[in-house]
């Protein structure tokens, strides 16, 4: 597992291009997703949204670059905001699970510091 998030990765920071933290844009939900996050990339702060409400017992799961959980928010507010001082620059990997451990959604974002 760690392996094949290691590969993904690497492939992600391949194609990421950087972005200055002053572009505010707020993603829309028409895609669908039930969390949103902003700025993408980042460098002092990660606001987390989620959308249609939130589960008891759910939580929203930070990984490290190498697959190590460096953040856990147990249940998590609808807006969230995630202090990004002590995250070395790099991608994480941000994932929504619910209270029995199912994966809601991953998706991943980057510190550029």
């Amino acid at each position: 597992m760690n392996k094949i998030l290691l590969i993904l990765s690497l492939l992600v920071i391949t194609s990421l291009s950087l972005q200055a933290q002053g572009t505010r844009n707020i993603p829309s939900n028409d895609d669908g997703k039930t969390m949103v996050f902003y700025p993408n990339p980042a460098t002092t702060v990660l606001n987390i949204d989620i959308k249609g409400g939130v589960k008891k017992g759910s939580s929203i799961q930070i990984h490290n670059f190498l697959g190590k959980k460096v953040k856990d928010i147990q249940n998590p507010a609808e807006k969230n905001s995630l202090n990004l001082s002590d995250y070395p620059r790099g991608v994480y990997i941000i994932r929504l699970v619910d209270a029995t451990g199912k994966v809601l959604e991953t998706s991943k974002f980057q510190v550029a510091k």
